[in-house]
């Protein structure tokens, strides 16, 4: 029975020294990427290269601010850290799980923008080129303002003239309702985008299983990325995305068919309808499912997946705006007002350092191990989106708040096993710290407009 044991303690042992040492060389690679990247950055604008940022791999400006508020997030990351390290994502209920990562992502999306302090939150809020500009566009009358919006996207701000109306009209309702405090209004769009959270973590559980789900919690709290949850209506996408991706694997799950399976799948699809009527890239999610459905030999949800799609789509289209149509004006605003003064060239290498940033380490290990996990769907999905952005060359600055909605699910092979079919692997505590240092270093130097 010792001996036994004995054993056990030693393999246990050889695999979270295993464990360390893919982390460490997962950390050195990403780290050797950023430097290069940044090398690279620096390189384009001494030579001043056509980038359109004062801020390159990023948009905004640079800027170092440090308070007594600055100390809030790494606090936070320190919290998080500490409970995974004591064990108790992969202990407690799994309910409790859900509910702990939803109040840890949302105090972490809010320590990061209160470097700023309130104005962290309403800064982008209050940005000429954002979307409440255009709020007294849409007046009393929405549907004439649904009806003529491709008419002139040169009307509309900035942000809105390359999105659907989606954004637009959904502050309007809730300055309707009485929700005009911008303060407000920035924390419960935090408040709604930290749902991405346990949303993705119920779905990497269903596919990938209930240990590395447990395990990716922490990678998924501290992303970099939710440097920009707090500061982008853009996080709305990323949860109705991920709500989208639950509500598939829901319809997909074993033993549940016919209507309701039907059902599920056709919520699915309505969800991915609707996030398109908040961004022109968001129906690249929609490859997810069908990964997934084909993966799980259901390949006849799709067609309830996209009569659900259409459905939001079709409706948008009787009330007065063509989605195609806003799609290729936006498209037709994009090449007269940022091609000529963003090279897609250097773009399309930067993009990819914003990349790197947004995600953290832990990227780097989800791209080792991509072909280890179940969870495979999701990252093709997500992968194909940022890369089709990149050869449209669209992706020309802003992809950190852009991408977003893609951002959760580029990391999932993080916590897939070393080889596939292979023993579980301990969280990337490492990976997930460093990524969280990394965030903390970069709200304290950047002064994002989103």
């Amino acid at each position: 029975m010792d001996n036994g044991r004995r054993e056990v303690t030693q393999v246990n042992a050889l695999r979270r020294l295993g464990s360390r040492g893919n982390q460490a060389r997962d950390l050195v690679g990403w780290a050797l990427l950023t430097a290069l990247g940044l090398g690279l950055t620096a390189w384009a604008v001494h030579h001043g290269a056509r980038l359109g940022t004062a801020a390159a791999p990023l948009l905004g400006r640079y800027r170092w601010q440090f308070s007594a508020l600055s100390a809030l997030a790494p606090m936070a990351a320190a919290a998080v850290l500490a409970t995974a390290r004591l064990g108790w994502f992969e202990r407690a209920r799994w309910g409790l799980v859900l509910a702990a990562s939803y109040v840890f992502a949302l105090v972490w999306a809010l320590a990061l923008a209160l470097v700023d302090g309130a104005a962290g939150l309403t800064r982008s809020l209050l940005d000429p080129d954002n979307y409440l500009t255009d709020l007294g566009s849409v007046g009393d009358h929405p549907l004439m303002y649904l009806h003529e919006f491709t008419n002139d996207v040169r009307a509309h701000s900035v942000s809105a003239r390359g999105h659907p109306p989606g954004p637009v009209l959904l502050l309007w309702a809730l300055h309707r309702t009485g929700l005009t405090d911008h303060l407000a209004l920035a924390l419960l769009i935090t408040a709604a985008g930290a749902l991405t959270v346990p949303l993705v973590l119920g779905s990497v559980r269903e596919v990938c299983g209930e240990v590395p789900a447990r395990r990716y919690t922490t990678i998924l709290i501290l992303a970099p990325s939710a440097i920009w949850v707090a500061v982008s209506v853009d996080v709305v996408v990323a949860v109705l995305g991920a709500a989208m991706v639950a509500a598939g694997v829901r319809a997909s799950s074993r033993g549940r068919g016919g209507l309701r399976a039907g059902a599920w799948a056709a919520l699915a699809g309505a969800l991915l309808g609707v996030a398109a009527l908040f961004s022109y890239a968001a129906p690249w999610l929609g490859l997810s499912l069908v990964c997934l459905y084909f993966a799980r030999r259901r390949p006849f949800l799709n067609i309830a997946t996209g009569l659900g799609a259409l459905a939001p789509i079709v409706l948008a289209d009787a009330l007065g705006f063509a989605w195609l149509s806003g799609l290729t004006a936006a498209r037709a605003d994009y090449v007269s007002r940022v091609e000529p003064y963003r090279s897609a060239w250097w773009w399309t290498a930067i993009s990819l350092v914003a990349l790197l940033l947004a995600t953290g380490p832990p990227l780097v290990a989800s791209v080792r191990k991509l072909r280890n996990t179940p969870g495979w769907p999701f990252l093709v999905g997500a992968t194909t989106a940022v890369v089709a952005s990149i050869l449209a060359g669209i992706a020309r600055g802003g992809v950190e708040h852009a991408w977003l909605p893609f951002f959760p699910w580029l990391t999932v092979a993080a916590v897939a096993p070393q080889r596939q079919g292979g023993p579980p692997v301990p969280a990337p505590l490492l990976l997930a710290g460093v990524g969280a240092l990394s965030a903390v270093v970069i709200e304290a130097v950047l002064a994002t407009p989103w």
